[in-house]
């Protein structure tokens, strides 16, 4: 951690503590009317990856607008559409990393109130919002601005509600008023096609308008520990996907799937798991909801994945590892350090 600058009088530690400590997140920092981003949320610019204002995206070459995401029509699925939507899905997974479905039968009512009940419970008052804010992991029911707020290098303009739901999901009681009833029947609409997953947790984000979006993330570049993620955003923007070493792409659409670490190391890179991030954005507040499909209980500690290597194929290129050994090592590295899948490649 940074100490005091004698020059500047910034104490970063004392700044992160003041801010954690009024429980009220980012949204706090806008009901009480900053004007300026806070330095703790100061990214330093990526010269790899720079960020454009959302404002003007098409002005800068190394973001694509017309965006080369897939889009994956799941109407009519039966016996005689699989293997056409089987080779889609493959070919996505393959080449992006991401695809956007559409037509997948998830009622556009549950979707909308999903995103509805994450804007109720962030734009309530603080004090109600307060009594689930936490940084005790082993909750299964958590509100914070940042888990690694402490020990990343910039704090993000986003606040968190995190859910585990399965394979032992919260009481009722456990989860906001806000937002208590349709979580339990977005998920359910959800895992009915993912059953052979095991663990299921869900993040449900709050990005306020940022007054200098150029100086901070909404969230900073990152693989997810997942399998699969099934994302369901909001039309505000600001989600985008490197597809190349030095090209991003925005990521439009309401319902997202993207492919995960699990995946990509089973498939023994067969399937990419791509860096994406969320830039800032003067509109807003984006909301958008996440759906984690990964082992969790039992299972995350027990079971054992590694490359599928068929006959003929490459050599594994990753070792074996627990779930909870993966997901441990990505909590130590820190949201958007070193990539996890780095530490287990052969």
């Amino acid at each position: 951690m940074a100490m005091a600058s004698a020059a500047t009088g910034y104490d970063r530690l004392a700044e992160l503590k003041a801010f954690d400590d009024t429980k009220a997140g980012v949204k706090g920092l806008v009901d009480a009317g900053v004007t300026a981003v806070p330095r703790i949320f100061h990214h330093p610019q990526d010269p790899a990856a720079p960020r454009p204002p959302l404002s003007h995206p098409t002005h800068h070459h190394d973001v694509v607008t017309n965006s080369s995401i897939p889009v994956i029509d799941l109407s009519g699925l039966g016996l005689t559409r699989r293997p056409e939507l089987v080779a889609q899905v493959k070919a996505a997974a393959k080449t992006v990393g991401f695809f956007q479905v559409v037509n997948h039968g998830v009622p556009d009512a549950a979707m909308s109130e999903m995103l509805a009940s994450v804007r109720r419970f962030n734009e309530a008052p603080a004090e109600a919002r307060r009594p689930f804010y936490t940084r005790d992991a082993s909750r299964r029911v958590k509100y914070s601005s940042k888990y690694d707020l402490f020990w990343a290098p910039a704090a993000s303009w986003r606040d968190t509600l995190f859910l585990d739901m399965a394979p032992v999901g919260p009481s009722p009681e456990e989860i906001p008023p806000a937002c208590r009833d349709i979580v339990f029947e977005y998920t359910r609409q959800l895992e009915r096609d993912a059953g052979c997953l095991d663990g299921l947790s869900v993040a449900a984000h709050y990005y306020p308008a940022c007054p200098e979006p150029h100086l901070t993330l909404g969230a900073v570049k990152h693989t997810d520990a997942t399998f699969l993620t099934v994302l369901l955003q909001d039309g505000v923007g600001g989600l985008q996907a490197r597809v190349e070493d030095s090209c991003w792409v925005d990521v439009p659409g309401a319902l997202i799937v993207n492919v995960g670490d699990f995946l990509q190391v089973m498939s023994n890179d067969g399937f990419r798991s791509v860096e994406h991030r969320v830039v800032a954005t003067s509109d807003g507040p984006r909301v958008s909801e996440a759906c984690f499909f990964r082992p969790s209980g039992p299972a995350a500690s027990t079971r054992v994945y590694g490359p599928i290597v068929v006959k003929d194929a490459a050599a594994p290129r990753y070792r074996s590892f627990t779930a909870a050994e993966f997901i441990g090592s990505y909590r130590d590295r820190g949201f958007g350090g070193r990539p996890a899948l780095d530490r287990f490649r052969l």
